[in-house]
C-alpha cells in the first residue's frame, strides 16, 4: 500500500515537472521571437511536417511577412 502510494506521488511530481518544462519551452520561445524575430528554422520545420506538398517562403519573403504582420496588424490596436 505505502509503496503505491509513493509511486503515484512520484508519477504525479514527474507530471508536474513536465508541464512546467513545457511551460519554459513556450515562454522561452515567446521571448525569443519577441527580441529576434520569428523563427524561420520552426517556420520550416512545420511546413515540411504540416504541408509537405506546400511550397515554403524564401527568407526575405518569410522575414517580409512576419514584419508585416507585427507593425501593420489592426487588430489589438487603438491606431
Amino acid at each position: 500500500m505505502l509503496k503505491q502510494v509513493a509511486a503515484e506521488a512520484a508519477q504525479a511530481a514527474l507530471s508536474a515537472a513536465s508541464d512546467l518544462l513545457q511551460a519554459g519551452r513556450y515562454m522561452a520561445r515567446g521571448v525569443r521571437q519577441q527580441l529576434i524575430g520569428a523563427d524561420y528554422g520552426a517556420y520550416l520545420a512545420h511546413m515540411a511536417r504540416t504541408h509537405p506538398d506546400d511550397e515554403p517562403l524564401s527568407y526575405e519573403a518569410f522575414f517580409l511577412e512576419r514584419q508585416e504582420a507585427r507593425y501593420n496588424a489592426r487588430t489589438g490596436r487603438c491606431c
